[in-house]
């Protein structure tokens, strides 16, 4: 007889949880930051808001490095993983609208992203249900990474403009660079969500 050797569960103190918590925890952070630096608050608050998202987005690598590294990898940090991420992006960009950052044609770009997000929670839900798994893609991980760069330097914004001219301007472009990125990775989920629904009412 063979021994059958099962992973040890993972605490969920682990360090690459720890580090999933903290880019969750750092959401809240962001969003006052950015309150207090509309007028008449200071430009000086959007680094801190700058410096902390950049602190969150490190952590979005070195959770799942680590979990690999270590063998730590269990169901509530790939539950979690992509929640952070989605929290700190989004409310992210709701604050970049609302301080008029994002603004005219450049909001379409945050809504689709907004709404991309939306579209694969639920039909990741809906998935799940049916035991129908869709690996996260190369390309989706890059998608992420651009929207987080491209949050980035619209965070700074015109604090950013200041010291390199154009700050915004490039903010804005990875923006749109990473809203089109987003539709095409969200069309792998909703290709398998549409073949599944039409194999079930053949």
């Amino acid at each position: 007889m063979k021994a059958i050797t099962r992973p040890l569960p993972v605490h969920p103190l682990a360090l690459p949880n720890v580090l999933t918590y903290a880019r969750i925890a750092a959401v809240p952070v962001v969003v006052a930051c950015m309150y207090f630096a509309m007028p008449p608050g200071g430009l000086w608050l959007r680094w801190v808001a700058l410096a902390i998202f950049v602190g969150a987005a490190i952590t979005d690598f070195f959770d799942g490095y680590l979990a690999r590294a270590w063998g730590q990898q269990s169901t509530l940090g790939r539950m979690l993983d992509p929640i952070a991420d989605k929290l700190l992006v989004s409310s992210c960009l709701l604050m970049l609208a609302a301080d008029d950052t994002i603004g005219g044609w450049s909001l379409f770009a945050a809504i689709v992203i907004l709404c991309r997000e939306i579209l694969v929670s639920g039909l990741r839900e809906f998935l799940a249900e049916v035991r129908v798994s869709v690996p996260v893609s190369r390309l989706a991980k890059w998608k992420t990474s651009g929207q987080l760069v491209a949050v980035g330097f619209l965070l700074a914004g015109k604090a950013g403009d200041k010291v390199l001219p154009f700050t915004t301007d490039v903010g804005i472009v990875l923006l749109w660079l990473s809203a089109m990125l987003t539709l095409y990775t969200g069309w792998d989920y909703l290709r398998a969500g549409i073949s599944h629904l039409l194999e079930e009412n053949s």
